[in-house]
């Protein structure tokens, strides 16, 4: 107990307790806005499947488009002011979205634009967001301080999932969108809160740092190591099986077989409560090489796809969905810390940004190969298929020595 007590002490710190709170209101906003432009979009006049995916991907491609460049931004300026900058173009996306639902004035590029804002808002505020906590966390407190962030923004994301639907249900998803858009403005008002620090180190005199120029040097800091660019490959591969078995294969099984909608409802909070789990057993875990950990605890994830595949009893694959959410969340901590302890600051957001890139490029490839995949092979061998990418990614990320050799500084060994 004193342990944890220490960890929570660094709430005390007042420019923690802002980013903390920030993050977590931010992550609650973020929950309701899916349900809420999902059926938002899908309530208006004429609205089709084919319109919501015109939307969401209005969203997607901006995110993927500038996140290397968010990273530019958060790594030349103060990464307080980007992140709020960030938080604040999301509220305004959101804004603008709930006005076109709620007036009723609602042609299809006048949504694409206010939905592309926030994916620019995703990409300018992701890498602004890695790179502060090490700004704002001592070094020795980081896991502490990645866990307690962890532990915020699950509890949020639990919350919003619950309260977005009832607040759709309940007023339409104009109005819920309206309430994401506020608890954005929030966010950003608590980093403005925040005392500003340099983001980098300063540049000799007349040293050119063009966009493409530190770009470059971004690519050199993650290419150099590594442990940082197998992980990522081994990442973009699972996400692709991830994002098919979550988004496509996993609903279309529990329609077919498991009993509908609250079979994958109860899939879902089994692995909301394992984040929850995670991030506490984050808190404690000290492994003297943390990367070698991580990348092992990407192997039990294969097992809710498994025993999807298998037709194994609702039970069984809620307890395969609880340990994929303890897995992800104590492997998120171990790569959010070892990347802020190892990657110089300076470089730090162009470094995260290239891993989010590089991370979730494969997703939308997954989301578009599932329906074909059942199609051809079934529904079950698809799912089946899902886990064996994610055992055999994981297995030939092991084979790398950087993966496997690099340790952690002695004094991050101890166990408090």
């Amino acid at each position: 107990m004193h342990s944890y007590l220490r960890d929570l002490g660094l709430l005390r710190d007042r420019r923690f307790a802002l980013l903390l709170s920030a993050r977590t209101i931010a992550v609650l906003g973020s929950a309701f806005a899916p349900v809420a432009l999902a059926f938002g979009v899908l309530a208006l006049p004429g609205a089709t499947a084919a319109t919501l995916s015109v939307v969401l991907t209005a969203e997607a491609v901006p995110m993927i488009a500038f996140t290397l460049f968010g990273g530019v931004l958060a790594d030349r300026l103060p990464r307080n002011w980007v992140l709020m900058a960030g938080d604040f173009l999301m509220a305004a996306g959101y804004f603008a979205l709930a006005a076109m639902l709620l007036t009723g004035w609602t042609p299809l590029p006048a949504l694409c634009v206010a939905a592309a804002l926030s994916g620019v808002a995703t990409a300018i505020a992701f890498p602004a967001f890695t790179g502060i906590i090490p700004e704002v966390v001592p070094v020795d407190r980081l896991q502490a301080g990645n866990a307690l962030i962890g532990l915020g923004g699950n509890a949020a994301r639990v919350a919003g999932a619950v309260l977005g639907g009832a607040t759709v249900v309940l007023v339409g998803g104009g109005w819920a969108l309206i309430v994401s858009g506020a608890m954005f403005s929030a966010a950003g008002l608590l980093i403005a809160m925040m005392r500003s620090q340099p983001a980098a180190e300063p540049r000799e005199a007349g040293q050119r740092h063009s966009v493409l120029a530190d770009l470059r040097e971004g690519w050199r800091e993650f290419s150099s190591r590594q442990w940082i660019w197998v992980v990522v490959a081994q990442f973009s591969l699972m996400v692709m099986a991830i994002q098919a078995g979550h988004g496509v294969l996993g609903p279309l099984l529990a329609k077919e077989s498991l009993g509908g909608p609250a079979a994958w409802s109860a899939f879902l909070a089994g692995e909301a409560v394992g984040t929850i789990v995670g991030v506490l057993t984050a808190m404690r875990l000290r492994p003297r090489r943390p990367i070698l950990v991580a990348v092992l605890l990407c192997l039990p994830p294969a097992l809710p796809y498994a025993l999807l595949g298998l037709d194994a009893p609702l039970w069984a694959i809620v307890i395969g969905a609880f340990v994929l959410g303890v897995c992800f969340d104590v492997f998120g901590v171990l790569w959010q810390t070892t990347m802020q302890r190892e990657v110089p600051r300076e470089s730090l957001s162009r470094v995260s940004s290239y891993d989010l890139l590089g991370s979730l490029m494969f997703g939308p490839i997954g989301l578009m190969l599932a329906g074909r995949a059942a199609d051809w092979f079934g529904t079950e061998e698809s799912l089946l298929g899902c886990a064996v990418i994610i055992v055999l990614s994981t297995l030939a990320a092991l084979l790398s020595p950087g993966v496997r050799n690099l340790r952690a500084p002695e004094g991050e060994l101890v166990s408090r």
